[in-house]
């Protein structure tokens, strides 16, 4: 990187924790810690919600993805208007009127002491795994950019975020959410344009549109009801809907930003906002990732995206083997530039054999990849580059001013997810368990030290959960998979609580059952994982109403804050 690119990341760093500290003045009391004095304007909330869920792990394993797979993974947010829509009329004002810190607070208010201490543990133990996929993401970019090992990387995202969180709780983490969305957008439209700009003259980006569509890249809805389907519409509008109840209306990471927010109203605009914009911005990410394999057929890509791995293949045992599949993705990509070209220059209503050659030339490429991930799969264990297509780009492809930027983008990403989720980790340890089940009387300055300890605590965890993630492919696959193991359950636990007769024991009890149903649901009958989500939910929902109606316990109506 050039002395620009090293000033431009550097200055983003620093302007971050700087930020924690300036806020962090103000921050002496729980009250602004946890949830901002209940003072943050609707376009900081909703700019926070945004950032906050479009992390490192969208802009890296979404173009990854989009790069493989094309444009159908915008179906998974389908169902997110939806939520936003029912949740502005539901779950929102009842935890505005409630006043309280987090959304399991209010369910011991509903139900009982334990309906909410399991319900606080449950978000603790998906929340923290989520977060080690998100610490992951950018830290593959890092370390491809120094050659630096991954837990050098690790420790240093870690670090930083841990730092402006703890000093200055909620209002840090939300005002420097505000600044790093924006610079994500910045950077992702100068990687477009410089993206266009590497298309020959005679392509441009009309006809990689036109590549795109000819291998099937453009296609983003499927009508199709096979349960095992990962994304359709039926899938992403039912199942995304459910998903989406659940983290934006029961996950402490968001729930915390309406929870600051200085009125009903502002969090009601914060939620339509996210509504409106969330499908458009997912869309570009996917866009951007069409658009590389596009820009790939005329500027080479290498064998495999990790240069590190490539690294240690040339060394081993299958240097030989290695040289051989690298002559043949040469000779591969060759053709299928040649054929791109042939295809846009024959005519839409002819041109059928230049078609056909293309596409055989596409899937020459794509069998010479496989054999090349199957032997750097030998090499490293679970080995798989879609992470690092992305970051490839930025490191070898933007010219200098913009490549900082790019990289200040992507941990911007990263910071305005990873900043969130240790202040809502630290909040629910406080909150949830540490003042109700170990220091009931517990002063308020006591809680100030215990959330800044509390996140210390969890920015550890959260690095040690990112070397598991570096082994488990797709990174904004495998975070929404292992939510969806608890999400729906969750959500059902906040159904329950509109239901009279449902009783703490239920919701206890009916929580448990829903995780190990949707569990059971994905081994036994092979669905998709965004189907978990409702499953989980109406299991829950289920069970608890039946206990509830069969036990002996009376049902406890909901106390709110006057």
């Amino acid at each position: 990187m050039s002395p620009l690119d090293w000033s431009l990341f550097g200055g983003y760093l620093a302007l971050v924790v700087w930020i924690g500290l300036w806020v962090g003045r103000k921050s002496r009391t729980a009250s602004d810690l946890f949830v901002a004095d209940r003072s943050m304007p609707w376009y900081a909330v909703g700019l926070s919600v945004m950032a906050t869920q479009a992390s490192a792990v969208t802009f890296i394993g979404t173009t990854g993805k989009a790069y493989g797979d094309g444009m159908r993974f915008v179906q998974f947010y389908f169902g997110l208007p939806v939520a936003m829509l029912i949740l502005a009329y539901t779950l929102v004002p009842l935890y505005h009127r409630a006043r309280v810190y987090t959304a399991y607070e209010w369910l011991g208010r509903r139900f009982d002491g334990k309906t909410r201490a399991l319900t606080g543990v449950v978000f603790l133990l998906q929340r923290a795994l989520g977060l080690g996929f998100v610490v992951y993401a950018p830290s593959v970019v890092l370390s491809m950019l120094l050659g630096w090992s991954l837990p050098a990387t690790i420790a240093l995202m870690t670090v930083v975020a841990v730092a402006y969180t703890t000093l200055g709780g909620i209002r840090a983490v939300m005002w420097t959410d505000v600044l790093q969305m924006l610079l994500v957008v910045v950077g992702l439209l100068g990687a477009l344009l410089v993206m266009w700009s590497r298309l020959p003259q005679d392509v441009g980006p009309a006809g990689a549109w036109r590549l795109a569509a000819l291998t099937g890249r453009d296609r983003m809805l499927d009508f199709s009801f096979d349960p095992s389907s990962r994304y359709t519409v039926w899938s992403g509008l039912l199942g995304g809907t459910f998903l989406f109840l659940a983290y934006f209306g029961c996950d402490q990471s968001q729930v915390q930003r309406f929870l600051a927010g200085r009125s009903l109203a502002a969090n009601r605009r914060a939620l339509l906002l996210n509504g409106v914009l969330k499908i458009p911005l997912q869309l570009f990410v996917l866009f951007l990732g069409v658009t590389l394999f596009c820009v790939h057929h005329f500027d080479p890509p290498p064998l495999v995206f990790d240069p590190v791995v490539q690294a240690e293949i040339e060394a081993s045992a299958h240097a030989q083997e290695w040289d051989a599949l690298s002559a043949s993705h040469a000779a591969a990509l060759e053709e299928r530039r040649a054929t791109a070209l042939a295809a846009l220059a024959a005519p839409e209503q002819g041109g059928a054999a230049e078609r056909a050659a293309y596409l055989g030339a596409v899937q020459r490429v794509q069998g010479v990849r496989g054999e090349a991930l199957a032997v750097a799969g030998q090499v490293r264990e679970g080995f798989d580059d879609t992470n690092a297509i992305f970051p490839w780009f930025v490191l070898n492809a933007l010219p200098a001013g913009l490549l900082g930027l790019l990289l200040a983008a992507v941990f911007a990403a990263a910071m305005s997810s990873i900043d969130s989720e240790l202040n809502a980790l630290a909040t629910v340890t406080v909150v949830d368990l540490y003042r109700v089940h170990f220091r009931p009387l517990a002063s308020d300055r006591e809680c100030v030290v215990a959330t800044r300890l509390a996140t210390l605590v969890w920015g550890a965890v959260a690095a040690a959960f990112a070397f598991f993630a570096a082994s488990l492919g797709s990174v904004i696959e495998a975070v929404n998979q292992v939510g969806s193991y608890f999400y729906g359950s969750l959500l059902g636990v906040f159904v329950l609580a509109w239901f009279r007769r449902a009783s703490g024991s239920g919701a206890f009890f009916g929580l448990l059952i829903g995780i190990a149903c949707a569990a059971l649901c994905e081994r036994i009958l092979d669905l998709a994982w965004l189907w978990l989500n409702p499953i989980g939910c109406l299991a829950t929902l289920a069970a608890g109403l039946s206990i509830s109606v069969l036990g002996k316990e009376r049902a406890v109506e909901l106390r709110e804050e006057p």
